[in-house]
This record gives structure tokens, sequence and C-alpha cells, in this order.
């Protein structure tokens, strides 16, 4: 994360679209005793500044000990699970390269460490496919860029022995000259939010490969 927003800062770009919230992602593979993918479980570890800015609108932990009473737990909950119809989760999920359907966040969490609000948040894969000898690609990320997801905590598969994986990080000198090609082709004056960019964040995306053989 660090190294990205160091490049982003040197690259002379006008106009730059870039991120306002960092997050570091992890996911936990969810399958049933036949070995089907029955969910995804993801995790978002936000940043200390966005932390603070969520923290100070909802007026919890006015103490600033990083500590919330059972009333600040409960209200803290769900603060980023009112997702909007069409929202994909910031998530792309494929089997074989066919695009999985998920159900909306379910099991949320939330809680505050260190400083930072962790949350966390189930999704049953429906139709609930075979994934022993089948490859699962996981790819987070916001297609706007505002916000930038790291797969920087576990990527587990509990119950299931061997399974290969797989962080693939992006290009970044790749990213950074497709971004540099999108932005030129607009007027100076025009925010690339505005502009209706198709997918940017994709360019700095990490993609998770999971494999799981026959035991």
């Amino acid at each position: 994360m660090i190294r990205l927003a160091l490049l982003l800062a040197l690259v002379p770009l006008r106009a730059i679209a870039h991120p306002h919230i960092f997050i570091d992602a992890g996911f936990e593979i969810v399958t049933d005793e036949e070995g089907n993918l029955t969910g995804i479980r993801t995790t978002w570890d936000y940043d200390e500044f966005y932390s603070l800015m969520i923290l100070e609108d909802m007026g919890l932990d006015r103490d600033y000990d990083s500590v919330l009473n059972t009333a600040e737990q409960a209200a803290l909950n769900g603060f980023d699970m009112k997702w909007v119809e069409g929202f994909n989760g910031d998530l792309v999920a494929t089997l074989d390269g066919e695009p999985l359907r998920l159900t909306g966040p379910l099991e949320t969490t939330a809680a505050l460490r260190e400083g930072r609000i962790v949350t966390t948040h189930l999704r049953k894969v429906i139709g609930a496919p075979e994934l022993t000898g089948h490859i699962l690609m996981l790819k987070p990320y916001d297609p706007t860029y505002y916000t930038a997801y790291e797969v920087t905590l576990p990527v587990t598969v509990p119950g299931r022995e061997g399974c290969l994986i797989e962080s693939i990080p992006p290009e970044i000198d790749s990213a950074l000259a497709n971004m540099q090609q999108k932005l030129s082709t607009l007027d100076p004056s025009m925010n690339p939010e505005d502009a209706g960019l198709p997918d940017i964040g994709a360019d700095f995306a990490t993609e998770v490969e999971i494999q799981c053989p026959a035991s």
C-alpha cells in the first residue's frame, strides 16, 4: 500500500484518480462436507484515518482508547453493509473463469482494534458448486479506485488440506501507464470520477487463486 501511494504521488498525472480509503483484505473460503463451495467470508481492515473519520461521524470511542462498549459495538456493526442494489461488494469471484453468484452480506461483525475498524461479512455462493479440482479466483477492488484494497490478511480454506493459495499482485508500472492513457483522453477540467472511466481500479487489484486438489 505504501509503495503504491508513493508511486501515485510521484507520477505527474493531471486530475489523477486516486484512492481515499485503504483496506487490508482477507478471505475465508467456506465449504461443506462434500467439498462444495458454499460461501466466502471477507475481512476488511480499514486504515486508521478513515476509521477515525467513521468513529467521529458516529460519535463512537469518544475517549480514544480503542475500546467500544456494548452499545457502541452494536452501532458500529453493519455501518459498511448498507449496499445499494447491484453493488458487487467490491469483489469479483469466478470459478474456472465463470462468475459466481453471491448473496448480499450476512453474519456481519465489526470491531475496533488499535485504532482501526475491522469488519467481516459472509456471502453465500448460490448453487454451491464443487470446489475440488477447480480454480477459484478472487479479485477485490473498487472500479472507481476510490477505495484501494490489498490482500494482506490471511486467505484460508478451513477443513481442507493441501489447497494451493497464490496471491497475484498487479503490475504497478503497467497499471500506471494504463491509467495515464485513460486520463489523457479526458478534458483537463474533467474529474475522472465524473468521466465514467470503466474499471480503473481493476488495474491495481491483487488476484487470489485458490485450488483444492482431491483428497
